[in-house]
């Protein structure tokens, strides 16, 4: 049987917002589409493969549960940036969007840094602030429309050679300012929408699905 293998970054840790519901809509349309899925949880010490997986999701948690893998996932950052790099579909959310970059400053105002994989870098807001609340976007790709909600402190700013993954119609998006939402680079998506993203935007799901299935073929 055709199967997808599903890589859930610190699924153990990382869980806060019900974001473990896009590994389950991913699963879900997978399914649909005729294939067996497996689910692996990669976490404190186990390895990560690149050539291993066809989809890999990276959510967020507390600030205590992001320190924790902070060390672990400079382990894992050759293998991950060759799995971004080959084109993996890769979706990071919240802390997991921002572990990727530079860096970011947890609750207490102290840094903490990221894989450097990418060049944004997180900014706290004043003390007591946050984006809440509803978020629409389009897409900067296929100006499709994807809603969600967002609930962060931190403010983000992409790096000139950066691109968003989308523009912000309603809410706050990456800072607040400038209307970009998370980035895109190749198939790797970063994002602050929670919802979960996938379940709330089945195009979404169906399209990152359908470009891991051909990944496999073209492999």
């Amino acid at each position: 049987m055709k199967k997808i293998k599903i890589c859930h970054l610190y699924g153990n840790l990382l869980n806060t917002y019900g974001d473990v519901g896009n590994v389950m809509a991913f699963a879900h349309e997978a399914r649909k589409n005729g294939y067996e899925v497996e689910i692996v949880t990669v976490s404190i010490g186990d390895k990560f493969y690149s050539a291993d997986y066809d989809f890999v999701f990276f959510g967020g948690g507390q600030d205590y549960e992001q320190r924790i893998v902070q060390t672990d996932l400079l382990e894992k950052k050759d293998e991950l940036k060759k799995y971004i790099d080959d084109g993996g579909v890769f979706l990071a959310i919240c802390g997991g969007y921002q572990l990727l970059g530079q860096y970011y400053f947890d609750a207490y105002n102290k840094k903490i840094e990221g894989l450097n994989i990418f060049n944004h870098y997180t900014e706290n807001q004043d003390k007591g602030t946050r984006f809440t609340g509803k978020i629409k976007i389009k897409d900067a790709i296929n100006n499709k429309v994807y809603e969600g909600f967002e609930n962060h402190g931190g403010i983000t700013h992409l790096s000139d050679d950066q691109k968003p993954f989308g523009f912000v119609i309603e809410g706050n998006g990456n800072n607040g300012s400038d209307k970009t939402e998370g980035f895109r680079y190749k198939n790797t998506i970063g994002t602050y929408l929670h919802g979960p993203v996938l379940a709330r935007n089945e195009e979404l799901c169906k399209d990152l699905l359908n470009i891991s299935i051909s990944n496999k073929t073209d492999n």
